[in-house]
This record gives structure tokens, sequence and C-alpha cells, in this order.
């Protein structure tokens, strides 16, 4: 179950929007991280705030001292535990933009709710004891990061403040830090040390860390850029067909009414779904999977209204200049972008179900919005997430990551995750009951 608190209907008006998710180490203070940051940005809500203040009173903190995990560890069994299972999805907002912050769990047994939490962020803040450095699980979080292309990633080394806020005590660390991330390949790592119970270099930047000169980690979340707008820059449009719009039964009385809107909805026919990369403009040149019909734009219109241009993540409705045969699972992609019918995924799967994953299995893979019959035809390897390095594998267990291959009983346009992170993503679902057997990305 996933836990949602304040999350009133307005509070993503301002500013843009940014996907984060935290991670880190069982008892790095990850939770307290995020309660402080919440706090400190005012955006906790009153009649929680006193809930919390009661709660921390009857744990023994001092008057006007709160328990900051207790703002984020929402389930019963995560408050009696002190410890986070599920992600918590948090929605704030600050005066240069609005975030969704999803906070993961740091046990390894809930490895598979971190890659989830992952899968659809900006940016991955990861914890670290500062006095414990970079251990096993923070490997583990590094590696998911690495593996899901996640564009930024943070590292706050937290209870600098134990370490009596020492230069000298925090370089070993970001070191470590920085040596690890470029063995994963992960480029431009951010550094920032960080008391999350003090709250030093989380909203503002601390006096007492003069010799960090860096900013602040909210005032680092409010410059980075989306990747939605690093995707609109670099990856090619496509929209995943979701409904063809046409009018049904002939117009009704008020379009009729109106010699325009009559004119325009007339002959209307368009195409609906989510732009999951790129842009598009009246006039571009398209083509259209599956049926490879090359055509322009003639009309855009988002909400209703007809403009120019559009890009990800917008929900839009296309016109096409030629009369287009496609439905629900099509494609309409930038022309000579459109990436070759696949049949067989090379892959690279992380495992979220109980049930292990094995060569012969048939399952269902949900390509956008398209879903057809495949089989794993093998399971050629599994990630030591400690080396980073492929051991031989009969099955994926829950957790695992792991190298296969599945055979597809229909063409999907299924390019490189490097490529293009929503073209190069699937999910394996149980052909019976549904679930989520596994999340997939496209290795070539």
């Amino acid at each position: 179950m996933t836990t949602i608190t304040n999350a009133p209907a307005t509070v993503l008006e301002a500013g843009t929007l940014f996907r984060f998710a935290t991670a880190g180490s069982v008892d790095d203070g990850k939770s307290t991280l995020v309660g402080r940051l919440l706090h400190d940005s005012k955006a906790i809500l009153a009649d929680q705030l006193e809930q919390v203040a009661r709660t921390s009173a009857e744990r023994g903190f001092a008057h006007g001292e709160f328990d900051f995990a207790l703002l984020t560890d929402g389930l019963r069994a995560e408050r009696e535990q002190g410890i986070t299972i599920d992600v918590a999805y948090r929605y704030f907002s600050t005066g240069a933009r609005s975030f969704i912050l999803a906070d993961c769990p740091g046990h390894v047994q809930y490895t598979r709710n971190m890659v989830t939490g992952a899968t659809t962020a900006d940016a991955v803040v990861v914890l670290i004891d500062g006095r414990k450095g970079v251990l096993e699980q923070t490997r583990r979080h590094l590696a998911v990061v690495a593996l899901l292309r996640v564009p930024h990633v943070i590292v706050a080394v937290n209870k600098i403040d134990l370490l009596d806020f020492s230069e000298a005590a925090f370089t070993p660390v970001a070191d470590e830090v920085r040596a690890v991330t470029a063995e994963l390949g992960i480029d431009g790592v951010h550094v920032i040390p960080v008391s999350a119970l003090e709250g030093d270099n989380i909203v503002e930047h601390s006096a007492r860390t003069p010799w960090y000169d860096g900013p602040a980690l909210l005032e680092l979340l409010e410059s980075l850029p989306a990747a939605d707008e690093l995707e609109t820059e670099l990856e090619p449009f496509r929209l995943p067909v979701q409904l063809v719009l046409r009018p049904q039964g002939g117009l009704s009385p008020e379009l009729a009414a109106d010699p325009e809107l009559a004119e325009r909805y007339r002959d209307y026919r368009a195409f609906a779904g989510r732009i999951s990369s790129g842009e598009i403009r009246l006039g571009d040149a398209v083509t259209v999977f599956p049926s490879g019909i090359q055509t322009t734009v003639t009309g855009i219109e988002v909400a209703g209204a007809e403009v120019g241009e559009a890009h990800a993540p917008q929900s839009v409705a296309l016109q096409l200049a030629a009369d287009v045969d496609a439905a629900r699972g099509a494609v309409i992609a930038a022309s000579g972008t459109l990436p070759a019918a696949r049949r067989e995924i090379d892959a690279e799967l992380f495992q979220l179900d109980a049930r292990a994953l094995r060569a012969g299995t048939r399952v269902l893979v949900k390509h956008g919005t398209t879903t057809v019959q495949a089989l794993v035809s093998s399971i050629d390897a599994r990630r030591d997430l400690d080396s980073l390095a492929h051991e031989p594998a009969e099955a994926l267990e829950t957790n695992d990551i792991g190298h296969a291959t599945l055979r597809l009983s229909a063409d999907l346009p299924l390019e490189p995750y490097e490529a293009n992170r929503s073209g190069g993503s699937f999910l394996v679902i149980h052909p019976s009951d549904g679930a989520t057997l596994a999340a997939g990305i496209v290795r070539a």
C-alpha cells in the first residue's frame, strides 16, 4: 500500500514540477531528513504538527523538539518499529517549484520499493551516515540509480553534527562516494554535508560548515532541471496512443449551433495520449507504428484548446493529414526516428514479485499503452550488487537484478534504455492475476 499525505489540490500549481526520491541504509536518518525538509520548507499542516508534537513528547523529546521521522513514516508498523517499509509519497511546493517526493525504505528486503520510487524520479537523494561511510546497501541503491539512469544523483552525508562539523571527517567519505559513483558510471554526483536532526544544509546553507561552498539540499533541488526538460531537448518525439477521438452519432446541439466549432469537429479524428518524450509542432512530419505510414501533424490540442506545439509530459490530441488506421497501442514518432520492431528483448529485469521468474515462464509484457503475450526464454545472469558483476543464475528472486531474454508474440517499438528511458522500459505482468512480476529495461 502507498501512503499519500499532504496533497491539497492546489499544491502543484506553483512553479515547475520536480520528482525526487530518497534512499539510504537503515538508521542513517533518512526519515528524519525528509521530515526536516518538509518542516523547514513549511509543508506540514498545523494539525499534523500538533499530532507529531504530542507523539514526540510521549517518546521523551524535550518540549518544542520533534521526532521528524514521524512526519514521513505513515504506516503503523513503521511508527512502531522506527523504520520505513513502503514508498511514501509527499507533495509540497516552494516559491520556486512544486515537488513530488518518494520516500523509499532502506532495508535490503524492500529494495524493490526503492526501484519503484526511483523509476520516475528526476533526482535521487541517497543518505549516508557520515560516521559509517559507504555501506553495502548504499552501493545497492547507487547501482539501481545507475541502471535506471536517474538524471541527478545527490548524496547527503548525514550526522555531520556528530562529526563536529569537521571537513577532515567529511572529505574521506565524499572521496569514497565519488570513487563508487565513478565505478558505476554516474557523472556529476552532488555530495552535501548535512545534519537532518539539527537542520544544517537542509533548507539553508549552514554557518557551521564554512568550508562547504555548495548549495543546501533544497536550494539544489530547486535549481536542477527536471528530466522532462532534458528529454524534450535530447530525445525524439514519441506519443503512445491511448485513445482515438471521433464524434459518434453526429455533433451535439451545442457544437452544431456554433458554425466555427461545427466545421472544426465535422470530420474530426484525433489520436490522444501522453507525450512520453520530445516535442511536436504543427506541420511536423511523423511516422505511425505499426503501419509505418508517414504523414504530418495538422492539429494539436491540449485540454481542449488548439496550440501550435506541445512537449513531454503533456497529454495531447493530435490530428494527422493522412487517414491513418491506428488504435490504442499505436505509437506516433518523429519522422525518421521510429525504432525497428522487435520480437525479442535483451533485458535487465528488476524482480518485484515474491514468485521467482524462471526460463519457460509465460508472462505479459506491457510497453507504453500496448500489452502483448511473451515467454521468458532464458535467465542469463543475476547481478552481485557488491561487485556489480553478473553471475550465473537459473531464476530471479525478489529484489534480484538480472539479465534475461524474452520472446514476444507481437512486434513492439522498443529502443535501448540508454537512448530513451520511456521507449526502453517495460513491465512484466503475471497473465492470470495481473500482478507486476518485474520491471525491465532494454539493454541494447
